[in-house]
């Protein structure tokens, strides 16, 4: 089965970006970013996505990946 990984540390790390930080960029809150970069979120919404690339300056195949 497949599964799909987030790499929001990775970026998070490169960027030496902080969650707070990001959470404070894209209105979504520190649980709930912790929890898509833990691998366990079920679902994104397109606006957070969207919010989240423009943040990072990151593609959405970059932040995902499915393996």
């Amino acid at each position: 089965m497949a599964r799909v990984r987030c790499h929001l540390g990775r970026l998070l790390e490169e960027r030496g970006m902080t969650l707070a930080a990001l959470s404070e960029r894209v209105g979504v809150s520190v649980v709930n970013l912790s929890v898509l970069k833990n691998d366990r979120a079920r679902a994104v919404r397109f606006t957070t996505l969207v919010a989240l690339c423009e943040a990072l300056d990151c593609t959405p195949g970059e932040l995902f990946t499915v393996e």
